[in-house]
């Protein structure tokens, strides 16, 4: 309930910035202005591009609007009153939204002098709406299409009260710092350059440790689950994707070309090589449950007005598995894969929401078989005493699906894993295996990712940790700053000793400052820095210093590789 009036409450807000915007810039045009998780938005068509100035401006207009408590009367128009109520206004964005609608009366709210084309809901009045702020303004294509026009978004949040804002305002300062493209930058950890292209990332030394840290600690549980590891190639003939489905359904976001006068595209998927290794030979149900697991890069044509850093990139990583089971497996198999994906999130401290998803308006199968898949998946969630939202309509083409939203250290919610039942891949491909009575009987399929994106969750992680990973994550675990020449040697054999107990170690022999040394350490966010100088040297010790600049002072090796051998063990 809280959720669903903070929604009402921000929807309405933007229905206020909307009336602001009409009131001074009376020529613009109005886009669509819905409640997001953080706040809301507005698109506007406007000439000239709103400047930091005319936010304070419609920031103002927006409080005499609130002031004036004015109520938000729902008026129910007929399809034709509503198009010349539009027509009148010249709201060409709205007409085009008013074709798509269905049914004999269309939704209006009015505010004052302002109405819009709006399903609601809304508050009662506008002096409901106490606490606001506009915080950015974006360039955003039409209902996302690089080819419609490009219009001028306005965001803002509101909430229920100032402390509530406050916080949301320092978090979105805070989110600044730990942007995951600057922190990249600055810890050297990949790049994007556009002479290679865009959405693609290139890993530098650092980043490539970092990832290869998380795919070993995937691969290592996925063994300990029975899952067995596969390999399938990147591109596959255009029959294989239109046979899958993709090809009527996902080709705008794929990548074709001709080979030999044959078309091929680059996947944008791992599943249908998943399939084809399944087919290679006749299935008993005594084999079943088969689990395949392939950190499979894909290729997706997203658009440029998208595209965000690891977040979202037209290459990328997933940590995909394929379950092959029979019907009576099924709810045993997603209460498993569930259970795995919160297991293998656990190590990293975050939060999570459980949100099931159900058929779409365009999807593919039978009713019968979605029904039979969403009524799993909600059985699953029963046994094992998850709490979880429906989200309806948003399944995936060939399925319903489990999703589970990871939140970060500042509260925001991220798609992670997914788990999505499939009847229809086997259907299409005729996925069968030999039953106990000696018949074909047709399997059934588990779709499931579990970090999603490798990039992705690389991504969230370096915004989460703010670049501070934990030990058993960090690229450079850590660094020996020798305080002088003589002192390399000593620091040298140092170095060695902890290498040999599979330490990522770098020693800093440049004649620099200790300070400047340690300063810079710090701001690479190694965890532990040794600091080595005559008295270590004499002692046969270290000075050990944290990147937090807490000073532990002198310790000797022995008992410091006790020390992070058990965090690294704990992955604290």
């Amino acid at each position: 309930m809280a959720k669903r009036n903070l929604d009402t409450l921000r929807h309405s807000t933007s229905h206020i910035l909307a009336a602001a915007v009409k009131e001074l810039f009376p020529k613009v045009k109005l886009g669509i202005g819905p409640a997001i998780a953080d706040g809301f938005y507005y698109d506007f068509e406007k000439k000239e591009p709103f400047t930091p100035g005319d936010l304070k401006r419609i920031e103002k207009r927006m409080r005499e609007i609130i002031n004036k408590d004015l109520s938000f009367e729902k008026r129910m128009l007929s399809g034709s009153q509503a198009e010349k109520l539009l027509k009148k206004d010249k709201e060409r964005f709205k007409l085009e939204l008013l074709k798509g609608l269905k049914g004999k009366k269309i939704s209006f709210y009015a505010t004052g002098e302002f109405v819009d084309l709006c399903k609601g809901p809304h508050m009662k009045s506008s002096g409901e709406v106490k606490v606001f702020k506009l915080t950015s303004i974006a360039g955003a294509y039409w209902r996302g299409r690089e080819t419609n026009p490009m219009l001028q978004r306005i965001y803002g949040t509101a909430f229920f009260s100032k402390e509530e804002l406050d916080r949301h305002l320092r978090n979105i300062e805070e989110a600044k710092k730990r942007d995951h493209r600057k922190l990249g930058k600055s810890l050297d950890l990949f790049s994007i350059h556009n002479e290679a292209g865009a959405g693609l990332i290139i890993y530098h030394p650092k980043g490539a440790i970092l990832r290869r840290i998380i795919e070993d600690f995937i691969e290592e549980e996925h063994k300990k689950r029975g899952y067995q590891s596969v390999i399938t190639p990147h591109i596959y003939k255009i029959d294989l994707w239109k046979r899958s489905g993709h090809y009527d359904f996902y080709r705008e976001l794929m990548y074709f070309f001709k080979i030999e006068k044959q078309e091929y595209a680059i996947r944008p998927m791992n599943c249908p090589g998943h399939v084809l290794i399944y087919k290679s030979k006749t299935r008993s149900y005594k084999d079943l449950p088969i689990r395949y697991f392939e950190l499979g890069t894909v290729y997706r044509h997203e658009r440029s007005g998208v595209m965000h850093g690891l977040m979202r990139a037209r290459g990328f990583t997933q940590d995909d598995g394929h379950i092959f089971c029979t019907p009576a497996q099924l709810k045993e198999e997603i209460e498993d894969a569930v259970s795995f994906a919160l297991d293998i999130l656990q190590p990293f401290g975050f939060g999570y929401k459980l949100i099931l998803s159900t058929r779409p308006e365009d999807y593919i199968g039978s009713k019968k078989n979605w029904e039979h898949a969403t009524r799993a998946l909600k059985e699953a969630l029963k046994e094992s005493k998850l709490e979880y939202e429906i989200a309806p309509g948003e399944g995936a083409f060939y399925g319903p699906k489990i999703d589970i939203q990871i939140s970060d250290a500042l509260g925001r919610l991220w798609q992670c894993s997914t788990i999505q039942v499939d009847f229809n891949f086997p259907e299409k491909f005729d996925l069968t295996y030999t039953g106990r009575d000696g018949k074909k009987h047709r399997c059934v399929m588990i779709h499931r990712a579990l970090l999603g994106s490798i990039e992705r969750f690389l991504g969230v992680l370096i915004e989460h940790y703010g670049g501070a990973f934990p030990v058993w994550l960090s690229p450079v675990q850590v660094r020996i700053l020798p305080i002088a020449d003589r002192h390399i040697k000593y620091a040298s054999k140092v170095k060695e000793r902890l290498e040999k107990e599979n330490l990522r170690v770098e020693l800093d022999s440049r004649n620099e400052k200790i300070g400047k040394k340690i300063r810079e350490a710090q701001i690479e966010k190694v965890p532990y820095m040794l600091i080595i100088g005559d008295k270590e040297v004499k002692n046969n010790t270290l000075s050990l210093r944290l990147r937090s600049e807490e000073d532990l002072g002198e310790i000797k090796i022995d008992k410091f590789i006790r020390r992070i051998s058990l965090a690294i063990k704990k992955k604290e």
